[in-house]
């Protein structure tokens, strides 16, 4: 049980989030007042069309400046984040699975990790000893120990990609986890490997919270979440439990405008 003394983990109060104006454009309001409680060890899913808002609101999560609150707030352990720049919340144990996760050239996962572990916990990790973590969850995540001296996602395919920002957070040991459509492009096979992933990050860190963004019920088959959040046009507006999942993949977003 939540203990009520304690602010909830990660928090959403009527979020509105524009593009930003550039030149004559007008900025457009993406998110339209969006309000969500996440907990200790909750999984979420939030669920919607195209161009509904789900990466946007990734993306404001993370802080990204080519979007705009315009109001409303994002509190995490208790604290108003809204203002904090990216990296502050990233080091604070936010973290964010990309959709589409970019490629480093020149710089292996080994060393892309130690680098981000250290601004995480502010210490100068040793080379040695993220190696022996990272051997250890690789063989968790059924990943081949060659990968860590690979370049970040350079000639990775899809499932590879998606894989490596698994093995990222089972590293990171973020406090909450935000999946923007990390089940995005993957077939049956790769996304069963990613969500069991997933799930055994959690039974090291049963505390960690976890916000999945998805089109698709497949992935929350072997996610289970809490409850299950439906954005339309830049709105919630249906929550519940696995129950919504089912009916969305019997009766598509329609039954929700």
């Amino acid at each position: 049980m939540p203990d009520p003394t304690k602010p909830p983990l990660f928090e959403i109060q009527d979020l509105h989030v524009s593009t930003i104006a550039e030149g004559k454009q007008t900025a457009t309001e993406i998110l339209k007042g969006v309000s969500l409680v996440v907990g200790n060890g909750e999984v979420h899913a939030l669920m919607g069309p195209n161009g509904s808002g789900k990466s946007t609101l990734a993306a404001a999560l993370l802080g990204s400046p080519d979007y705009e609150i315009t109001s409303g707030r994002i509190l995490f352990l208790g604290d108003d984040i809204t203002e904090w720049g990216t990296d502050v919340r990233a080091k604070a144990g936010m973290f964010l699975a990309f959709q589409y996760p970019q490629e480093i050239a020149g710089v292996s996962v080994l060393n892309f990790l130690r680098q981000s572990l250290s601004a995480r916990k502010g210490i100068e990790m040793s080379v040695l000893e993220l190696r022996l973590s990272l051997m250890e969850w690789m063989e968790r995540l059924n990943m081949d120990q060659s990968f860590m001296e690979r370049y970040v996602n350079e000639g990775f395919s899809g499932g590879e990609k998606k894989r490596n920002e698994i093995l990222q957070m089972a590293i990171l040991e973020p406090e909450i986890a935000i999946l923007d459509e990390t089940d995005s492009g993957l077939d049956i096979d790769a996304l069963k490997i990613v969500a069991n992933g997933v799930q055994e990050i959690r039974k090291d860190r049963p505390q960690m919270g976890t916000l999945a963004i998805t089109h698709y019920q497949r992935l929350l088959d072997h996610l289970n979440p809490d409850q299950v959040h439906v954005l339309i046009d830049g709105r919630i507006v249906e929550s519940g439990g696995g129950e919504i999942a089912r009916l969305l993949e019997a009766e598509g977003y329609d039954s929700f405008r």
